[in-house]
């Protein structure tokens, strides 16, 4: 048995999400004509309450095609530090947007509406146009912390008093719809645009959706092709994404129960110096002085358990649907003898 806790995207399709992907309708999504592609952007939009959606090859494309369309090469984009667009995305921003960015020290991966409004730059010919402000919920490197809505509606009247865009990178949001019990519509009324993955929690083999307006959305098209994201009979890989929002949504709270199990066995090892607040599927934390997460994930691995240290003194542990009680047991009996 090899517990996977380095990723929520090692997960496999279900044998009921391969079943459906093999019946799917398909077609000729560059020519509009994949009917499972077709279905998947209808589904996710009205979902959201957006007027139109993109299916994408991956998050980070999704990100990256909303994020051209919002600036103008010069521009300046406000995000925490730790943001995965900032972090994860390969430059993507400089390379795909010509924009450069404004770093935040949010808390836990949030930043707050008074920060953003202290971030935005004069008009002023010697300063960046700052255009567009990008959220991440769930907050991966703040261990799955998510926001609330009170504060991203303060930011939204923030972006609207400025005439800034709003984009969430939602690649972990219905860990955060869950855990919270909001809805997807309470959300896609406060963006301009939401990225959001189907190959994390969701389950899926590969796949984002990025939504917002009609207009925005045909104009990302046209950027997803230059990206070279344009696919053809997608809808066998659409089809796990229609699967995944009918199936995989409520279940994620078991991902939030196992995680929660994992932190209590942490917070009584003799090794672990502090944990993030664990509100999701993400577990990160620190290991004590006289140990390196190097060492720790070694032993972890010794005793089949996968994870991944992202800093010298911190490991990072992530829930999903591979992942059964009986994993997280074995792993809380190793944790307990480390």
């Amino acid at each position: 048995m090899i517990v996977d806790l380095r990723s929520d995207t090692v997960t496999r399709p279900t044998p009921a999400m391969l079943d459906a992907m093999l019946k799917a309708p398909v077609g000729d999504d560059v020519f509009g004509e994949d009917p499972s592609v077709n279905k998947l952007e209808s589904m996710a939009a009205a979902l959201f309450g957006m007027e139109a959606a993109l299916y994408c090859p991956t998050g980070t494309m999704s990100n990256q095609v909303g994020i051209k369309v919002h600036t103008q090469p010069g521009d300046e984009v406000i995000c925490d530090r730790t943001a995965h667009v900032y972090q994860y995305e390969g430059g993507g921003i400089a390379f795909n947007a010509g924009a450069q960015v404004r770093l935040l020290d949010g808390e836990h991966g949030r930043i707050s509406a008074q920060q953003v409004l202290q971030a935005i730059n004069p008009d002023d010919v010697h300063k960046a146009r700052t255009s567009l402000v990008c959220l991440e919920n769930t907050a991966n490197r703040g261990g799955g912390s998510c926001y609330d809505l009170a504060s991203i509606q303060q930011i939204r009247k923030v972006c609207d008093d400025h005439q800034l865009h709003l984009h969430l990178d939602g690649a972990r949001l219905f860990n955060a719809l869950v855990a919270r019990g909001e809805s997807a519509r309470q959300h896609g009324e406060l963006f301009h645009s939401i990225s959001v993955c189907l190959n994390k929690g969701l389950g899926c083999p590969v796949g984002s959706i990025l939504m917002g307006p009609a207009a925005f959305i045909k104009k990302g098209r046209r950027i997803r092709k230059v990206f070279g994201g344009g696919m053809r009979q997608a809808g066998y890989m659409a089809a796990a994404g229609i699967y995944a929002l009918e199936n995989h949504v409520e279940r994620l709270a078991t991902d939030h129960q196992h995680a929660q199990m994992l932190a209590d066995a942490l917070r009584q090892s003799g090794f672990t110096a502090g944990i993030l607040p664990v509100e999701t599927n993400i577990v990160i934390f620190e290991v004590k002085a006289n140990r390196t997460a190097a060492d720790i994930v070694e032993r972890l691995k010794e005793n089949h358990i996968r994870a991944i240290a992202i800093a010298p003194t911190q490991i990072r542990l992530v829930l999903h649907l591979d992942i059964t009680r009986e994993m997280v047991e074995h792993t809380v009996k190793v944790i307990g003898q480390l």
